[in-house]
């Protein structure tokens, strides 16, 4: 967040480094690593459900880049019909591994046997290898032959075979393209600070995971690892095209998902990283933010300026605009006071609207009575220390900052006590969601060794802006935001009242990290050098990439890697999962202060498995047409690959100006994905709110007339993805998996399983080329048939306010009757259902109906749609109280178009000849 503008005056942006660089892509020096003798197998046994060996070096250790383990332990296991768990570590099992606290493992099944798995595992012995491949088919999926596996104290390699030109998607956080590129390619896993989000860099976040697709089916390569590592696509003479794994320590820890879909990769990939959380039916409203508000007046001015041009507008956000200096858990007393907040936070309330604001992890370390949460965090003793005990410190916004440790014992007290107290609902700021930001962790003006801290925190925190009065007036708000003199009725003043002992209460709840970890339990081998490993990523937060190595650029604008942890971990192998696990102690917290109700959490910095507590924004990006295509594909990426589907860009750009143009693409664009927000950086950018430009409000208008009539429809999808990782987000050829055509669409997509979005991806083109898979289709304004034939085709006279979409046959569609200006009224309008009927003249589809918001449901309504010979059958679960009703059935087909209007009870099942 808002990093860019700064550092861009001190010339050190990630994208002005690589440009003053050589090409980014080194060729792998395998000089150290010609001796290493790889690997042979002993001692196998083999059981009904996996085989367990031991490994012993097969020569002279080469000690390329650490020290060669001599003993290790390999363990293969048959989790699953469709899943495989292979494991090689130490046998000492000193290595670092991931907590399970933070990616806690998933279970075996009962009786699983290997002669009955869709996986076949292989091995040599001598030098050892393996491979994996499809038990019917013989299918090669995974081969480690083509190079010796390595394992090191401080690296480890191992090298698959791959087909020539595969279809590889995954290996996240990234900006390139959805389908990888497979040649010179290297993806870097090591959490950074990426304003603008560069391409060929790292990210923000770690999904070390891939699907590769092939026409005979897809498969996943989980590794879960996370210490840092490059992932190196290539081909060369001697192993053909390949894809190889270095890490900078750790074990070799894989999961092998067979498919043979690819949906039903994803739900098996689900299956390991537990599936997504589900969100609150209000987190699919427009949700609107900017870094840099000036106060309360400004916040409210925004909110009415959209309730002014009918735009609807479901949660306000505020950045970091809110604290007192930029420290977390304050207020501006001048600008944002709490009365003034709470008065602001009451109107949104009463006219069924949401405020969010973000928190960051950083805690400021000015010390006194104004900064209470460092007080607390001392007495709790939760924030990451040097060597010597003292508090390891940095700079962030607030300036010279400390930063909290996740894995310290009082943590969830201290975290769930600032929430509770700050956010409290009598006598605090009561906000309905949560935005967490700068967590990699951050520590961007501080470059390393950052010994000092004080003196990078020069400038920060910036000035304020003015302090000032209301501007102008706004009609039906509380006096507090009117110019002096302007006729208003004074509501009832929100008390403010000391906490009570309910408010302040923190809800038991589990300790989700482990105070200790003995020795001999996976806490790192000793006698690493935390600071300057041998082998040297290419991490773009370092000057250059090979300072990644002799000169501590792993450490560069975040923690130094060489700081222990309270449970004596080392942030060397943390790092990584720094922001996964601020999301889950955000969640807990969340729930301590509102018991009972899903979480609406936004993150930046993510792992594998953070979807099951949170969701997801792309990130700083930039305002112009590259970013708005990188939009989609990144979208996808999260949604269909890493299993955190509550996901989307900042709408118009975050970082520049926007145009008039871009925004209102965007505006359509966005209110296809699932998270939809529109976020602009700091003055001097202009506002780029959808109201200031009539094209603009125009396009938000329509595409979000379109997009909450479609909401339960895709709520239901995002119900599905919850319960067993359907993704809510299809690319193409998740649908179409045998046609090659699709497997490198990234710039259109399913919005659910039934609605093609094609949207406009160049500056001032009135036209789009849309590939429509050999299928029958319906255009959705029309509902006219369009006969897809495996081709290409151009869609023309697209204007600012449209957005191609097409229902694809074979899917019913239930949507509202009618929109409207909030979630909670919509929720109140009845349903009507779209039959798209597919080639086969059947269709079929799903609506999930519950409260909205609850953690637990007293009744949900599920219920299955069945269409054939013109009869209509509604099957399922009734248990939502509910006056809706069904109104409406259209039937479109090659041979009809016909409307019925109905008046059909959604309180028990039925059946309708049409």
């Amino acid at each position: 967040m808002h990093v860019g503008s700064r550092l861009a005056a001190l010339g050190l942006l990630t994208s002005f480094c690589s440009a003053a660089l050589p090409p980014a892509i080194r060729a792998i020096n395998n000089d150290p690593l010609a001796k290493c003798p790889g690997y042979k197998a002993t001692n196998v046994k083999t059981s009904a459900n996996g085989l367990t060996a031991d490994l012993k070096l097969a020569g002279k250790a080469c000690n390329a880049y650490g020290t060669d383990l001599d003993n290790l332990i390999l363990e293969v296991t048959y989790e699953t019909d469709n899943r495989l768990h292979v494991k090689i570590q130490d046998a000492a099992n000193d290595v670092y591994q991931i907590p399970e606290s933070v990616f806690p493992r998933p279970q075996a099944a009962q009786g699983v046997n290997s002669k009955k798995s869709a996986l076949k595992f292989n091995y040599k012995a001598n030098p050892f290898s393996f491979s994996v491949t499809r038990a019917k088919t013989g299918e090669v999926l995974f081969d480690t032959s083509a190079a010796f596996l390595i394992f090191e104290s401080q690296y480890l390699r191992l090298r698959t075979k791959l087909p020539n030109n595969p279809n590889l998607y995954g290996l996240g956080e990234h900006s390139d393209s959805f389908r990888l590129n497979t040649t010179n390619y290297v993806r870097t896993f090591w959490s950074q600070d990426a304003y603008s989000t560069p391409n060929g860099a790292n990210l923000y976040g770690n999904h070390p995971v891939y699907y590769e697709h092939r026409k005979s089916g897809s498969h996943g390569v989980l590794f879960l690892n996370s210490n840092g590592m490059d992932v190196v696509v290539d081909k060369d003479s001697r192993s053909g095209q390949y894809l190889e794994y270095n890490s900078l320590g750790g074990v070799v820890d894989f999961y092998f998902v067979a498919g043979p879909s690819p949906i039903e990769v994803a739900k098996q990939y689900a299956e390991i990283t537990k599936t997504p959380a589900m969100m609150p039916y209000w987190g699919f409203g427009l949700h609107q933010c900017r870094y840099g508000y000036q106060d309360a007046f400004e916040v409210a001015e925004v909110v009415y300026n959209y309730s002014k041009a009918s735009i609807p507008l479901e949660t306000m956000w505020t950045d970091i605009d809110y604290m007192d200096r930029r420290r977390v858990f304050t207020l501006d007393p001048q600008r944002f006071p709490l009365a003034t907040m709470r008065q602001l936070i009451g109107h949104l309330h009463e006219n069924d609207q949401k405020y969010i604001v973000m928190v960051d992890p950083a805690v400021s370390a000015a010390e006194g009575p104004e900064n209470p949460a460092l007080t607390k965090g001392i007495e709790e003793n939760v924030f990451l220390k040097r060597d010597d005990g003292s508090i390891y410190k940095g700079v962030v916004w607030p300036g010279v900052s400390v930063f909290p440790d996740w894995f310290s014992a009082n943590i969830s007290r201290y975290w769930d006590s600032q929430f509770t107290e700050f956010f409290s609902a009598s006598s605090g700021v009561d906000i309905d969601g949560l935005w967490i930001d700068m967590n990699e962790p951050s520590n961007f003006p501080c470059f390393f060794p950052c010994d000092n801290p004080e003196k990078s925190a020069i400038g920060y925190p910036p000035e304020p802006p003015a302090v000032r009065t209301p501007p102008r007036e706004l009609p039906g708000w509380p006096c507090v935001f009117q110019p002096e003199g302007t006729e208003c009725k004074e509501k009832k003043a929100l008390t403010i009242e000391a906490p009570t002992k309910r408010d302040v209460l923190i809800a038991e709840r589990q300790e989700t990290v482990e105070a200790t970890i003995a020795a001999g339990k996976e806490l790192g081998l000793p006698g690493r050098d935390l600071l300057f490993p041998k082998y040297s990523i290419h991490n773009k937060a370092a000057y250059l990439d090979s300072w990644n190595a002799d000169k501590g650029g792993l450490s560069n604008k975040t923690v130094n890697t060489d700081t222990i942890h309270q449970n004596g971990l080392a942030e060397y192998d943390v790092h990584n999962l720094y922001g996964t696990m601020m999301s889950i102690q955000s969640r807990g917290a969340m729930l301590a202060r509102r018991p009972g109700l899903r979480p609406f959490i936004i993150t930046r910095s993510t792992f594998a498995g953070a979807g099951h507590s949170v969701g997801k924004w792309l990130g700083d990006n930039i305002a112009d047409w590259q970013h708005y295509r990188e939009s989609i594909y990144g979208m996808m990426a999260f949604a269909s690959i890493y299993q955190i589907p509550m996901v989307g860009a900042d709408v118009c750009g975050f970082g520049g100006n926007t145009t008039e143009s871009l925004c209102a693409r965007w505006a359509m664009l966005g209110a296809f994905s699932p998270f939809y927000r529109n976020h602009n950086e700091y003055l001097p950018a202009i506002g780029q709110e959808f109201y200031r430009w009539e094209s603009v409000a125009e396009a938000a208008r329509k595409a979000i007339d379109i997009r909450y009539r479609l909401l339960d429809y895709i709520y239901t999808a995002q119900y599905k993805q919850s319960l067993d990782g359907t993704p809510m987000i299809n690319p193409v050829f998740y649908l179409y998996p045998k046609d090659a055509n699709t497997f490198g669409l990234q710039h259109q997509y399913f919005y659910g399983p039934g609605l093609l979005v094609a949207p406009v991806t160049e500056e001032n083109s009135t036209s789009v080329d849309v590939y429509l898979p050999n299928d029958i289709f319906y255009n959705w304004y029309t509902l006219d048939v369009v006969y897809g034939k495996g081709k290409t085709v151009t869609v023309k006279d697209q204007s600012l306010t449209d957005i191609p979409l097409y229902l694809r046959g074979g899917v019913i569609v239930p949507l509202r009757a009618k929109s409207a200006m909030t979630t909670t009224e919509l929720r109140k309008q009845n349903f009507e259902l779209i039959i798209a009927v597919g080639k086969d003249l059947t269709a079929e589809g799903e609506l999930y109906l519950d409260d909205g918001v609850s953690l637990e449901q007293q009744g949900v309504t599920n219920i299955k749609f069945k269409y054939a010979l013109g009869v209509l059958t509604a099957k399922g679960d009734f248990g939502f109280k509910t006056d809706l009703k069904l109104t409406k059935i259209t039937v479109v087909s090659a041979l009809r178009k016909k409307s019925v209007d109905v008046n059909i009870p959604l309180t028990k099942g039925f059946t309708a000849v049409l």
